[in-house]
Parts: C-alpha cells; sequence; structure tokens
C-alpha cells in the first residue's frame, strides 16, 4: 500500500491483517454501550408511563395524546395515525424538549395517506379507536400505557405491555453544566460522557435514548434488521448480545454473530402461517434490537406461541410504523409504499462483473478485457479499486498508471462493456487538491464539536470528510460526476461508492466521533446510519445529472439504510474465501431481500485469502444466482481471473457464466417486477409457502420469483445436496434432466463438480431465455427468446416478460416499455399485453417454444391477429414429457396464440 505517513500504514495494519479475524475488542458489546446497557437494565414490568386521557386530542390525520412518567413528572406527546394501506403509525417525542429532537428526513418518498382514526368506546383508563380502513381496532390503555392493535376480536400487536418503553428526557443544555436532577441521573455510567478504549464522547446534550418493546402474539419467526452474518431466521437475543444496528467497517466479519456490519435496515418481519406483520423502527441513531420468545428451547409448552422484540436507539425519537400485512406481499407493498421500491437496474449491471483490488493500469485492464473474448467467456463490467486513481485522490486518474483513461474506456465501448471506478466518501487533505480545496472553501465539511473541519485518517492519509446530511454538498457532489468536473469520465463509466459507514481508521470502532457536528446542528450520533444512504443518494443523482436525466445510474454501496433501494445494488461486505462464508451469503442477501434491497450480492471467491480451485468453481456457481454477480479479491490475494484456474474447470465457469446470461431477460423481469411492486428478486421458500412449517427456516436454498428453486452446493467434496421441494401437490422438474418430482419432499440429489447449483423449475411458470451467449449482454439484448413452460399437474403455465431499451428512463417517462404475459391452459399458449400503457418496438422474436410436461399432440398451430393458422414443426420426448416448438418466428411484441392438437 502507498502512503505518506508511519500512523497511516499502521492503521492500515491493524485494518488489514489478513491471516487474523475481526478484533472483537474494536466493537463494543452492548454492555459496553452505555446507552444500551441502561436500557436493557429496565426489565419487563408496570410501565411508568402513563396516557393522560384528558389531553386527548383527535384530529383528521391524528391522535395526540400526552404520556407522563410518573417518576421523573416528564410529559411526552404521543402521535398516533392510521394509514392507508393497512399501517399505522406510532411518533412519541418531548412535550418540551430543551432543544429538537432528530426525526429521520429523505428516507420516506412521501407523507403516507392517512385513514382517519374515530373513538368507537371510552371507559376512564382506556380509548377504543376505530381505523376508517379496513377491520382494525387499537386500544388505548392509559394506566399503565399500552397500545393494542386488533383485527376484529384478534389480537395482532401490542406496544409496551411488558413495560419497557425508556424515553432519556432532555435535562440540560450545556456539557460545561452538572446534572442537577438528582444522585439517580448523576451516577448513571457514560450518560454524560463515555470512553470507549481511547476515544471519548463528550456527550453535550447528555442521555436521550429511547426504547420500546412489541409484543406479537401467535408468532415464533421473525427475519429483517439487516445487516449481520447470520442466519435468516432471526434467534432469541435475551442472556446472550442483542442485534446491533450500526453501520461499521469490519475487516473480516465473523459468522454467526449479532455484530453490526456496514449497513442498517430497521425493519423486522414476523411470520405465522397465518399471518404477516412488519415493523419499521425510523431512527439513524446506533441501535440495538432485543428479541425473546415464549417457546425458546422448548419442545412443546402448550403456550400460544409470542414473539417479543425490543428496540433500543441512542437518540432522535420513537417513530415507528407497524405493517398489518396481512399476507408477506402485502408487507412488502407497505413498506415499499413508504420508502420506495428497488431501482430498475440498467441491464449490463445483471451481467458478470470482474474486480480486484486492484488492476495495476490500462494495460492491465485492457489484458483482461481481452482475456474474456480470448477465452469465450461473458463480462460487462470491469471493475477499478482505490490505486487507479493520483495518490488515492478521487475523481482523478494515476498518471503513470492511467494516463489515458478515455481512450481505456472507449476501447471499453468498443466491446459494448463497462468500466467502475471507486469513489469513496473520504477526501485527502492535500491544498493542492481541487475537491478537497472546493469543499473546505464552501464550509462542506463534518465538523468537529468546536468547529473546525473534522479531520480522520483513511486510505489517503489525513482525510475530510464530507457532510453529505446537507443537501447543498449533495447538489455539489453530484455535480462531480459531469464529464467536465470529473476529467477522463466517459457514459460507460459507473461508480462504486466503498468505506461509506463511515469509516474513519483512527475513529471510535474504525468509524466517526459521535460528537461530529453536522448539518442543522445535528450530531453524528443522530444520523450515523443514514450517512452512507446519503452518499448512495448524491452519487447515483450525479449519474443522472450527467446524462441530463436520461441514463439510469449504477451505483454500488457498501453501508446502506432503509430506502437505500431506490438508488442502485450493495453488498456483503469483505467476506472470505472459506466454505462458510459462501454459505452466508444466501441468507445475508435474502434478508436484505425482505426488507426491499433486492439487487445484493457477496464477492465471488471471497475478499480476503485464495481460494482452492473447488471453492472458487461452486462461488461462480452460486454467484450466478445471487441477484448482483461480482468476482473481487484483496491486494494480497493471487490473481484468480477465471482462465488461470486449471484448464479441468474453464468449462464449468463457462457454463456457470452461460446460465447467467441466458437467464437475463429472466432476471431483467424480476427486477422490474420489484421495481413495480417491492417484492423481492431472491425469496426465502416461506414467501410463497407461507403454511409450510419446515420452510421457515431454510435458508440454505431459495427461490427466484416464483419460478426457480435454487440450492447451490455449499460444501467441500460434496456428492449429493439434501433438496427440499415445496408445496402440496406441485411438480417440479428438474432443469438439466427436466425430472419430474412431487411436493412436498426432501430429495437427496447426486452433484458433480459441474452441477451449476441444483434448481428445479417450479411446475406453472414460464421463463424466457437468450439461448446465445455473446460477449456482454448489449451483444445480446435483440437476440430471440425461448420461452421455457414448465406444466403445472393441471396442465397450466403462466409468466411475464420485461422489455425496453435497457438503460433510460424512457419505460418511465415515455412508457417506452414491454410487459408481455404468457399463459398456457386448455393445450393452448396465449402472449398478451400485461400492461397497455407499455409500447416498445423491437426485433426480438420467439425462436423457440420449449414446454415441459407435455404430451405429444397430433399436430400445432399457430394463430397471429390478422393471418391465417400455420402448421409449427415440434419434436417431441416420450421419455422427458419435453415438447419443442420450433420458429414460431412471432415479434415478442405481437398478441398470438398456439394451440396443441
Amino acid at each position: 500500500l502507498r502512503s505518506g505517513t508511519g500512523l497511516v500504514l499502521a492503521c492500515l495494519g491493524v485494518c488489514l491483517g489478513v491471516t487474523l479475524a475481526v478484533d472483537r475488542s474494536n466493537f463494543k458489546t452492548c454492555e459496553e454501550s452505555s446507552f444500551c446497557k441502561r436500557q436493557r437494565s429496565i426489565r419487563p414490568g408496570l410501565s411508568p408511563y402513563r396516557a393522560l386521557l384528558d389531553s386527548l386530542q383527535l384530529g383528521p390525520d391524528a391522535l395526540t395524546v400526552h404520556l407522563i412518567n410518573e417518576v421523573t413528572k416528564v410529559v411526552l406527546v404521543l402521535e398516533l395515525q392510521g394509514l392507508q394501506k393497512n399501517m399505522t403509525r406510532i411518533r412519541i417525542d418531548e412535550l418540551e424538549p430543551r432543544r429538537p429532537r432528530y426525526r429521520v428526513p429523505d428516507v420516506l418518498v412521501a407523507d403516507p395517506p392517512t385513514s382517519r382514526l374515530s373513538v368507537s368506546g371510552r371507559d376512564d383508563n382506556s380509548v377504543e379507536l376505530t381505523v376508517a380502513e379496513g377491520p382494525y381496532k387499537i386500544i388505548l390503555t392509559a394506566r399503565p400505557f399500552r397500545l393494542d392493535l386488533l383485527e376484529d376480536r384478534s389480537l395482532l400487536l401490542s406496544v409496551n405491555a411488558r413495560g419497557l418503553l425508556d424515553f432519556e428526557h432532555q435535562r440540560r443544555g450545556e456539557y460545561q453544566e452538572p446534572p442537577t436532577q438528582g444522585k439517580a441521573e448523576k451516577d448513571e455510567p457514560g450518560a454524560w460522557e463515555e470512553t470507549f478504549k481511547t476515544h471519548s464522547d463528550s456527550k453535550p446534550y447528555g442521555p436521550t435514548s429511547v426504547g420500546l418493546d412489541f409484543s406479537l402474539p401467535g408468532m415464533e419467526h421473525v427475519y429483517g434488521i439487516p445487516e449481520h452474518a447470520d442466519n435468516l431466521r432471526l434467534k432469541v437475543t435475551e442472556g446472550g448480545e442483542p442485534y446491533r444496528l450500526y453501520n461499521l467497517d469490519v475487516f473480516q466479519y465473523e459468522l454467526y454473530n449479532p455484530m453490526a456490519l456496514y449497513g442498517s435496515v430497521p425493519v423486522l418481519l414476523a411470520h405465522s402461517p397465518h399471518r404477516d406483520l412488519g415493523i419499521f423502527w425510523l431512527n439513524a441513531a446506533e441501535t440495538w434490537v432485543d428479541i425473546s420468545s415464549n417457546t425458546a428451547g422448548k419442545v412443546s409448552s402448550g403456550e400460544t406461541p409470542q414473539t417479543d422484540v425490543r428496540w433500543m436507539s441512542e437518540s432522535g425519537i420513537i417513530d415507528v410504523f407497524l405493517l398489518l400485512g396481512p399476507s408477506v406481499s402485502d408487507v412488502f407493498r407497505q413498506y415499499a409504499s413508504l420508502t420506495g421500491t428497488q431501482a430498475l437496474p440498467p441491464l449490463f449491471s445483471l451481467g458478470y462483473h470482474q474486480s480486484r483490488w486492484n488492476y495495476r493500469d490500462e494495460a492491465d485492464v485492457l489484458e483482461v478485457d481481452q482475456g474474456f473474448d480470448d477465452h469465450n467467456l461473458p463480462c460487462d463490467v470491469i471493475w477499478l479499486d482505490i490505486e487507479h486513481a493520483d495518490g488515492k485522490r478521487y475523481f482523478t486518474w494515476d498518471p503513470s498508471r492511467f494516463p489515458q483513461p478515455l481512450t481505456m474506456l472507449e476501447h471499453l465501448a468498443s466491446k459494448r462493456r463497462k468500466l467502475v471506478a471507486i469513489v469513496d466518501p473520504h477526501i485527502k487533505v492535500d491544498s493542492g487538491y481541487r475537491v478537497h480545496e472546493e469543499l473546505q472553501s464552501r464550509g462542506l465539511y463534518v465538523k468537529t464539536r468546536d468547529g473546525s473541519d473534522y479531520e480522520g485518517w483513511c486510505w489517503p492519509g489525513a482525510a475530510g470528510y464530507p457532510d453529505f446530511t446537507n443537501p447543498t454538498m449533495r447538489a455539489w457532489w453530484a455535480n462531480m460526476f459531469s464529464f467536465d468536473n470529473y476529467e477522463g469520465s466517459a457514459p460507460n463509466l459507473y461508480v462504486w461508492n466503498d468505506m461509506n459507514e463511515p469509516s474513519v481508521f483512527n475513529g471510535p470502532e474504525v468509524t466517526m466521533l459521535k460528537d461530529a457536528q453536522h448539518y442543522g446542528g445535528w450530531e453524528h450520533r443522530d444520523v450515523h446510519n443514514i450517512y452512507g444512504f446519503y452518499v448512495h443518494m448524491a452519487t447515483a443523482d450525479g449519474l443522472v445529472l450527467r446524462s441530463g436525466g436520461l441514463e439510469r445510474p449504477f451505483v454500488l454501496s457498501r453501508a446502506f439504510f432503509a430506502g437505500s433501494q431506490r438508488f442502485g445494488a450493495v453488498w456483503t461486505g469483505d467476506n472470505t474465501a472459506e466454505w462458510d462464508h459462501l454459505k452466508i451469503s444466501i441468507p445475508m442477501c435474502l434478508s436484505l431481500g425482505l426488507v426491499g434491497l433486492s439487487f445484493c450480492g457477496a464477492d465471488v471467491g471471497g475478499f480476503f485469502k485464495n481460494p482452492e480451485p473447488e471453492l472458487l468453481v461452486r462461488w461462480y456457481q452460486m454467484g450466478a444466482y445471487q441477484p448482483f454477480f461480482r468476482a473481487h479479491a484483496h491486494l494480497d490475494t493471487g490473481r484468480r481471473e477465471p482462465w488461470l484456474l486449471p484448464a479441468q474447470y474453464h468449462d464449468i465457469i463457462r457454463d456457470a457464466l452461460g446460465q447467467r446470461y441466458s437467464l437475463l431477460p429472466f432476471w431483467y423481469t424480476l427486477f422490474y417486477q420489484a421495481h413495480r411492486e417491492g417484492i423481492p428478486v431472491m425469496r426465502p421458500l416461506w414467501v410463497h409457502y407461507p403454511q409450510d412449517v419446515t420452510t421457515f427456516s431454510i435458508d440454505d436454498q431459495f427461490l427466484l420469483g416464483d419460478a426457480l428453486l435454487v440450492h447451490p452446493v455449499s460444501d467441500s467434496g460434496a456428492h449429493g445436496v439434501q433438496v427440499y421441494l415445496p408445496g402440496q401437490g406441485e411438480v417440479w422438474y428438474d432443469i438439466q434432466s427436466y425430472q419430474k418430482h412431487y411436493g412436498p419432499q426432501t430429495l437427496y440429489l447426486p452433484v458433480t463438480l459441474s452441477s451449476v447449483s441444483i434448481h428445479c423449475r417450479r411446475g406453472g411458470t414460464i421463463i424466457p431465455r437468450w439461448m446465445r451467449v455473446r460477449r456482454s449482454s448489449d451483444c445480446m439484448k435483440d437476440d430471440p427468446i425461448t420461452l421455457f413452460v414448465a406444466l403445472s399437474p393441471q396442465g397450466t403455465a403462466q409468466g411475464e416478460l420485461f422489455l425496453d431499451d435497457g438503460h433510460t428512463f424512457n419505460y418511465e417517462t415515455r412508457h417506452e416499455f414491454l410487459l408481455r404475459r404468457f399463459s398456457f391452459s386448455g393445450n393452448s399458449l396465449v402472449s398478451s399485453s400485461a400492461d397497455p400503457k407499455g409500447h416498445f418496438e423491437t426485433p426480438i422474436w420467439i425462436e423457440r417454444v420449449v414446454i415441459i410436461g407435455a404430451g405429444k399432440p397430433a399436430s400445432v398451430v399457430l394463430q397471429t391477429k390478422g393471418s391465417p393458422e400455420s402448421r409449427l414443426s415440434f419434436q417431441h420426448d416420450p421419455e422427458t414429457s419435453v415438447l419443442i416448438l420450433r420458429k414460431p418466428g412471432v415479434n415478442v411484441a405481437s398478441d398470438w396464440s398456439i394451440h396443441l392438437r
């Protein structure tokens, strides 16, 4: 590594030791986080809070009522809203705060429309409220304060039923003044100043944490609150460490524990065979989540199962959305209506990405590019890490290694490929560096509590940190991506935001001091988890801006928050070339998909260490079936482009890449559905089989859409895998052999090294594919389509195909798209428009139709509007029951039908 000082080398050495696991002592436990310790010291019992029913006011959009802490006599205000689409919002703040408390902006796409509340019953200690939309009631109990949400007479969820509401009121205005509220408050350890290792947090406004509990009767399975390297189903944490949400740069993270990682999405989903619910805790401060269950560790208790969830945040207000389902699809839509859906990615970004830290120079990039062509391997994007920039000054190019970036980009463009360059949010402190000089002169850096520019250590050495919470700063940053400002950039250059937790090598827990100052006078503790969200937002805005608003951006971000799905892709961070890291990528991406972030992947091959050939092959086979497909590696690892493996592995990796590219029409359609409806691309089995209890804890296999079941091979030397096929009476087809299996059952399926995962096509689905794999997705976008029709036991199937130009917003602004629906029933396959608003001219035609599970017809005829029937040639295999119809020759945009007679 190049660096300017020995201190940088020392800091980097701590962070980069590739032979050691993460040093957990560098990161806090709940016991070492004073607010978590204080919150957790409160045990379940009667709440000290009472609702003052005489203060209740009911307006057209909300109910407000005061809550008094009968110990401290501090008064809070509760605001309760019924929202349309079966949601409820609860906000709690101080009635008379010494200074305003932070309310998270910019995450919600709009103020959610309300559903009027009305009083339907009342007594001395409670008020019954009816929600205008839906069969919901809310019971507000005064002493002790509690909320119960019911559907008809069934209790769905209770708030503060365990009495764990705790709202630390602001007790003084200035750090210099000692607390005066009495011994109990004065003696709270870490309340007024906190030290971790050598770092001191001044806490000028004193303790301001908030906590609240939610009880979920009938629920045993909860999911979400990423990012954690853990199983899909969340574990009971009482007696251990809570799940932590605090965006951190954790090198070589450990598996199967609740430590914080790079991103935080404070959304929890609860599932039972009869109901789905969600809790969205809108708070950007450090947060811990405790989970308890009355059935944990019990074989059979006879009790109605219940899961209790406790949220604890360091600052801000309580702002929580209750997503009432009733189905998981409803919960997905409800959350998407609040924070937005997954951005529709440009088609190229669904292809294969080749990366490492670092490709040395322009010649190296072009050699890698040519290597894909020489070995007949598809690739869409080559990536450049931090060494490409001049002394790690972002928005620049190293003049000795990359003297002609435009020529390099033009060469890649001639191959219809792209380049991604890293742009991190730490800016080298250098008086000759224009980016730094402008940020400094405009006052756009984060400040220390004494008002000077905050300075930390990162890759360039001494670095300033732009204040992305400032909209002026974000607009300035976005403008930096113009072709005039980012010299050497071109339309086929895209961006990677790393280290945006933010990472500060010499900071507490490798991040920023919590008393650093942001736009509006907010402390870093208030905004920490949303910092990376804003970096991602500003960068994506910049790529849109440079194209005049025409082109869809591609930006990969390591840090994220609720709503980050609107800006691009994320990945699971600095993983390791080990089999367990291969396995954990499945539940990590599934968890992200459940909370809106569908565009997820893991570094193929592992970032740290050198993978053995078998592991690297298996990782390619898995990565081909995860939404974001990128190989990446650490600076100290050996080169591992696919052709550098021994020759016996070349065809296997080529086949994995070919499977990915063949399925691009399917992937693109899934992403359009995610963009349109908020449903994840990569799904746990229970999403489609909500009453099959066997699926509730499965996280070594998954569904792509509702059509493909994927069970990767993730064990060294495996000769077979146990695959669970769900669905009572449903049929599943092996994608290679077309062998038919019925669900529900667990099958042992033999595998060889060339087995590209194990996945079966669900009967009743139709999948569009491109059958000619070319150098990049852009070279394939006008190729003909083959439809794979997998028949259900009832002889039916359906599917969709989305097409547009693959890169602009014209699908949205000018309705230039096609959404075709394919339906098979009664021995007829019909193509019709699924969205008549769309229109798009395309040369793409239907080349073949492969019908799996079909008998042999006497004849096959094609009908199109305004043309006579025409006979199609076909081929039928009686052993596999596969019928192949050749060259229907119809344009994919037209209405047509095929009839088996």
